[in-house]
């Protein structure tokens, strides 16, 4: 006698609301997108219950390991309203391995969650080939993650994401390393908001009353576009100046701003003048400071102003340090110098 017949129902997971086939033909979908990620060290691709990398492949003799972990903030909800999500999973990569880059670590390898109430394989494989495109960018391979379909957790259409990334320096190679009195600041130039005060963002945009799809009243784009700008990768370009030598810190410029994070890599007793006309705010904070009525002092400890990330420098490395790293493609900003009194100090108005 068949289970219809005995009265069973015969229920599902699928009944349940989990699509296994659809994960699977994610994972399909996106091993050409973690094949492009391979790099020196990684020894399995996806599909295993565990992925493996090997130190030595990678070219390390005495390695100590970095790890880090982030995700993207609010900025995802902008993305999940307007349709436009390619470009978030970068922004998931850029927070995790900015962060690794500061200690003196070259990233290696990044794993991923992604998390939803009902698994749509397309912008789910949207959003991971930008998780792809990043780790591409910051030379780090794209190794493993966990797609997590659980119905009842989040509302239609919703999805949340998830970053880890390990890197590694050779022993005693860490950073902040020697920072002094007289270190020099340079500014590299942010591509826009990032990944952070996007609580903030929203609010602005709520009280200028325009939508996600209305003119960018400072670009060509829509609003929502280009707030949804990713965030800078600066890895590759910091590894070559710390090859170089002369770089004692650096500073991933995130929630808290200048006034927060440089604080950060700067040896207790120190501080730091920044003037803050060596560089033109860019069009969306002073749309967001017009917009809102912001003071300077709650821009300056809530986005990245236009400044992404802080290199500090020798002071007789600075100009050399300047040159590579235009080179290398940043915009590079003399900001100012590490001082004996502590905290940020700032001169000059933002403009």
């Amino acid at each position: 006698m068949s289970d219809e017949e005995n009265g069973k129902n015969g229920i599902t997971y699928a009944d349940a609301g989990v699509d296994i086939d659809a994960g699977n033909a994610l994972v399909e979908r996106i091993k050409p997108a973690a094949k492009r990620t391979v790099r020196p060290g990684v020894m399995s691709g996806l599909g295993g219950f565990g992925a493996l990398f090997d130190l030595k492949g990678a070219g390390y003799s005495d390695p100590v390991l970095v790890a880090a972990t982030d995700g993207v903030g609010t900025k995802l909800r902008i993305a999940i309203d307007t349709g436009h999500v390619d470009g978030v999973g970068i922004d998931l990569v850029a927070m995790c391995v900015n962060d690794l880059v500061c200690q003196g670590a070259e990233p290696l390898f990044f794993l991923d969650y992604f998390a939803t109430g009902k698994l749509d394989t397309e912008t789910a494989a949207r959003v991971i080939e930008g998780i792809a495109e990043g780790c591409v960018r910051s030379g780090c391979a794209l190794i493993g993650g966990e797609t997590a379909e659980m119905p009842g957790m989040y509302p239609a259409g919703d999805f949340d994401l998830a970053g880890f990334a390990v890197g590694a320096m050779e022993r005693g190679s860490d950073l902040p390393a020697g920072v002094g009195e007289g270190d020099v600041l340079l500014g590299l130039a942010s591509d826009g908001v990032h990944s952070n005060g996007y609580s903030l963002v929203r609010k602005l945009v709520e009280v200028s009353g325009l939508g996600w799809d209305a003119d960018c009243p400072w670009s060509d784009q829509s609003l929502g576009a280009e707030l949804l700008t990713p965030t800078r990768l600066y890895v590759r370009q910091a590894l070559a100046a710390v090859k170089a030598g002369g770089v004692h810190a650096l500073a991933h410029i995130t929630g808290g701003g200048l006034t927060e994070n440089l604080p950060r890599v700067l040896p207790e007793g120190l501080g730091a003048t920044i003037y803050l006309d060596a560089w033109t705010l860019p069009p969306v904070f002073a749309w967001m400071a017009e917009t809102g009525g912001m003071a300077q002092s709650e821009l300056l400890k809530t986005f990245n102003c236009g400044v992404g990330m802080i290199a500090v420098v020798a002071a007789d490395r600075a100009e050399a340090l300047t040159a590579l790293l235009a080179e290398e493609g940043e915009t590079v900003i003399p900001l100012g110098y590490v001082t004996a009194t502590p905290g940020v100090q700032y001169s000059g108005d933002l403009g």
